[in-house]
């Protein structure tokens, strides 16, 4: 299979990208991540109080699930990341690290090309009403659904350039599986 090393499965919170990347990546056999569990400390605290997380908060976030994603690329090991990844900038720092971000994830030192990551990007789209109802029957998150409206407001759906597909959460998960698995082709 001569897929993209790299599927970023991105979208809303309670869109499905956790529950879709860990079953994709069982199937592929590649690496899971899931971008919540590389969330610092003193962001879920601030999500937990409903408090927005902003660029400063995210970017560091963004720039460190880069570095993990080259480290694997570079080791010739092929992955599935779960994260809301919500801009295109955030999706341009997961490919380039600190030079996909507006100035301030600055490692001091580092010359020359920025190494980048080849990924696709599978966008789970759906509808506020739809995800809100699976968010309030989700328990045990550190993200509370009064936040979704945020993360809609934040939302940069891909667009060309942008190496992406898109799929409706109304389909089933076997559905959407095989949706990515066909694209992959």
């Amino acid at each position: 299979m001569a897929a993209l090393p790299v599927l970023l499965v991105m979208g809303v919170s309670g869109s499905g990208k956790s529950t879709v990347g860990a079953l994709l990546a069982s199937e592929l056999g590649w690496k899971f991540y899931d971008a919540d569990d590389y969330h610092p400390e003193e962001n879920r605290v601030k999500m937990g109080k409903g408090i927005p997380l902003n660029d400063q908060d995210r970017i560091p976030w963004l720039c460190n699930l880069h570095d993990i994603l080259l480290r694997d690329v570079t080791s010739g090991q092929h992955v599935v990341l779960a994260c809301s990844a919500l801009k295109k900038v955030y999706r341009d720092i997961l490919i380039r690290g600190e030079d996909g971000a507006p100035p301030k994830c600055d490692e001091p030192g580092k010359e020359g090309k920025p190494a980048e990551v080849q990924l696709l990007v599978v966008y789970l789209r759906g509808s506020f009403e739809v995800i809100s109802g699976r968010l309030l029957k989700r328990k045990g998150h550190f993200m509370p659904a009064e936040l979704l409206q945020s993360q809609f407001d934040t939302l940069e759906p891909p667009s060309a350039p942008e190496n992406f597909i898109q799929i409706s959460v109304d389909k089933s998960l076997p559905e959407i599986i095989a949706v990515i698995m066909e694209a992959l082709k």
